[in-house]
């Protein structure tokens, strides 16, 4: 059997008090953000993005970051393991991934590569195999 919660009095009010002032929510996203920014880096979440806007995404964020001083870009791809689609003999096992397409398409564009210092994987506590870091280089002003 399933016991009900009963509510407090002080869950209420908290309640009440939210709906009244909602604009003094901690908002740890912007905060997160603002850090990355003070410490020159920036990270970006990928899932749920296709191939093509990935691509798109990333010249993007390569091109801006690369332009505001930024040294370090932590892209996290995902793993790819619910990307495994092998019935189309013309897909890529390896190549129908983010985490393999995102380095690749870089190398194919010299203009993006000439701001880059190195691409590697995330280490374990920031993504691992999921994520990758890209390290730029400062812009020549």
């Amino acid at each position: 059997m399933i016991k009900k919660l009963e509510k407090k009095n002080s869950d209420n009010k908290d309640w009440e008090k939210f709906l009244q002032e909602p604009g003094k929510i901690y908002n740890k996203d912007r905060d997160y953000q603002e850090s990355l920014s003070k410490n020159k880096k920036f990270r970006f979440d990928f899932h749920g993005y296709s191939i093509e806007k990935a691509n798109s995404a990333v010249q993007k964020i390569i091109s801006e970051c690369y332009e505001n001083g930024i040294i370090e870009i932590l892209v996290i791809t995902g793993k790819g393991l619910h990307s495994k689609d092998n019935r189309d003999v013309y897909n890529s096992a390896e190549y129908d991934k983010l985490k393999n397409t995102i380095p690749l398409f870089i190398k194919n564009k010299p203009d993006l590569l000439s701001k880059i210092k190195s691409i590697q994987t995330a280490p374990l506590k920031l993504g691992g195999d999921g994520a990758l870091i890209i390290k730029l280089k400062k812009p020549t002003r």
